[in-house]
Formats: C-alpha cells, sequence, structure tokens
C-alpha cells in the first residue's frame, strides 16, 4: 500500500521484492499494526517522508532472506521492527546512549519502506526478537505504541497517580504496565465518549472521564497521547506540585498560552522522541510478564485506508492491524 502525497489515499501497487543489503534482512511480513503517527504521515502533518512511500512500522515478520554480514538472525526466525529504523552511531547523541535523538536517525515508514506490504527489508540492528507468548497480531501493537508509552512512562518518574490522555493503543497497553506496577490510572477519553472510558474501567483506571474534566485526585505525573495541545495546560491543572507532564506524540497541535502558575511549583513539561533500541529489549522482556494483552482489530492489507479512517475518527478500540494474506471478506 503505497503513499504517493498528503490528501491521496494508499495505492494497492505491485511493486519488487525488495533485495536486502549486506547489514539487512528480508522479512516476510505477517501483521503490522496501525499507529497514529501512520496517520499525522498520511494527512501531511509530518512534511518530510521519503515518496513514494511504503508506510507501517509496528511489523512481525519472518526472515526469508538475509545479507552477508548479518549475524543477529537466521533464515526462519521471527523478528519485530520498529519505528527508528537506523542511527548513524557516530553522532556526539549516539556515543551518549541517546540514539533516539541521532542527529541522522532514519524511521521505518518514514524514510525507510515499512510494513503495509508484503515484504520489507530492515537493518538487522534495529529488528528484535518477539516474545513467544504472542501471536504475530498480539506483537504488532508492542512495537510502536508499547514501546513508545513505555518510555513516556519511564519519562513519567515513580509517581503512584498517573493520568492518560487519550485512550487508544497506546493507552492500552501502558496502562496494564502501570496496574502492574502498583500505580493507579486515570484516564482522559474524549469528552462523552463512555465506550473508550468503559475500556479503560475494564483495564483497571480507578477513574475514567473526559478530557475536559477534573480528575478525583490530584495527578504525580500525565502523559499525553492524544494529539492535541490544548491538553498540556489541562494536563498542567491536574497535576501536584513537582508533577510531570509528558508528551508522547511524534505530532501534536499548537498548545495555547496558558498562566505561569499553572507550571509553577515545580511541575515539568517534557517530550519524549523515538525510542532506543534498550527501550525495546527492557520492553519486550517485560510485556509477558505483566502480562500485556494487546486488544486488536484486524484488517486486511488491501483495507488499510479504512484502518486509517477508522484510527482518525476514533472507531478503534486498542490497536488496528494489517494481515497481508488475509481475504478481504474476512476482517475481524
Amino acid at each position: 500500500m503505497v503513499f504517493n502525497g498528503p490528501g491521496r489515499p494508499l495505492a494497492c501497487t505491485e511493486v519488487e521484492v525488495p533485495c536486502p543489503g549486506e547489514e539487512q534482512v528480508l522479512i516476510r511480513v505477517s501483521a503490522c499494526a496501525v499507529c497514529r503517527t501512520d496517520l499525522h504521515v498520511v494527512d501531511g502533518e509530518l512534511t518530510r517522508p521519503k515518496l513514494p512511500l511504503i508506510p507501517g512500522h509496528e511489523i512481525v515478520g519472518v526472515v526469508v532472506a538475509k545479507g552477508a554480514k548479518v549475524d543477529r538472525f537466521a533464515v526462519g526466525d521471527r523478528v519485530g521492527v520498529p519505528w527508528l529504523g537506523w542511527t548513524c552511531g557516530e553522532c556526539s547523541f549516539c556515543l551518549a546512549g541517546r540514539e533516539n535523538l541521532c542527529d541522522h536517525a532514519r524511521f521505518t515508514g518514514y524514510q525507510i519502506d515499512g510494513g503495509f506490504a508484503e515484504f520489507t527489508v530492515a537493518d538487522q540492528r534495529f529488528c528484535f526478537a518477539l516474545p513467544a507468548a504472542y501471536t504475530d497480531v498480539e506483537a504488532a501493537p508492542l512495537l510502536c505504541a508499547g514501546l513508545i508509552g513505555y518510555r513516556a512512562l519511564r519519562m513519567a518518574g515513580d509517581g503512584r497517580r498517573l493520568g492518560v490522555y487519550g485512550f487508544g493503543a497506546a493507552a492500552h497497553i501502558i496502562a496494564q504496565v502501570a496496574k502492574h506496577q502498583g500505580r493507579e490510572i486515570f484516564a482522559f477519553t474524549r469528552p462523552g465518549d463512555a465506550a473508550a472510558a468503559c475500556f479503560a474501567r475494564e483495564l483497571g483506571a480507578v477513574w475514567a472521564g473526559g478530557s475536559d474534566e477534573a480528575p478525583s485526585d490530584l495527578l504525580d505525573a500525565a502523559l499525553i497521547f492524544a494529539p492535541v495541545g490544548s491538553l498540556v495546560p489541562a494536563a498542567l491543572r491536574a497535576v501536584a506540585k513537582g508533577g510531570t507532564v509528558v508528551c508522547a506524540g511524534i505530532h501534536m497541535s499548537d498548545i495555547p498560552s496558558f498562566p505561569y502558575a499553572d507550571l509553577w511549583e515545580e511541575r515539568i513539561i517534557r517530550s519524549v522522541a523515538n525510542l532506543t533500541r534498550a527501550d525495546a529489549l527492557e520492553f519486550l522482556k517485560l510485556a509477558p510478564q505483566v502480562p500485556v494483552k494487546t486488544r486488536t482489530v484486524v484488517y486486511p492489507l488491501a483495507q488499510a485506508n479504512q484502518a486509517l479512517d477508522d484510527l482518525r475518527s476514533g472507531r478503534i478500540e486498542g490497536a488496528a492491524v494489517l494481515v497481508p494474506d488475509l481475504d478481504p471478506d474476512d476482517r475481524r
């Protein structure tokens, strides 16, 4: 499914099977989750994609061929591929273990063709073995919703009362991790979205309400997954003194001005950018211990545009996942 520019639907296109480079593996894709970042790309909010582009960066598949220098995986291994697809290994950020901020990073499904396809290639350094406890469809959302959510959770510190704004794919995974850690989840949904509030309570939220409501208690920290800048001052007003507000998306609408009093008393606003390989190794080990259970809605690959539209409209509970070999009549 090929993206040719903003305002145009993805086009179902036959292209050559890619050939892996020396450090790459060729992967037969078995599942690829659909992320809000994919929406930001196709809607033109992320403005520097390569074109034409095959989107998709929550890829699960099997290695079917490999380059001459690949030593981490063998043909037949199941692997996952996330958003961060390549780093230089030489800039100051890479050398300091902060490769998520690499000056020359390239991203899967943005500058590198991704997983909305039957085959893809990926740098062996940025592929990961997946826990055997998960099917391909169940594992796919772990590779961005899970990884970015987990990094955001760590950035929030050790606070017990945690607010989550935007209860979608990332939030439904991280709520389970936070509960496992003994935290209390306060879920903020679109105003009037009773189904999302009910979903949050099913996953253990102690409070669920609209993003225009005040929680029953002041929060120690808040994670904002919805790409809505006006939620930042709202979250600041909901956190206690010294609390942290983490902006977890790669894109967000502009943050409106707000009184300094909302930030005062050592409240913090910070963003999360991308992920590191260390994040992936840590989270993929933790997920089956929780155990994290992903809620998915499965679409045939050819229905990628429908999946994107359903995500855009808030009609998906959990995560959408594309499956290349699923018959269009078998969507579930």
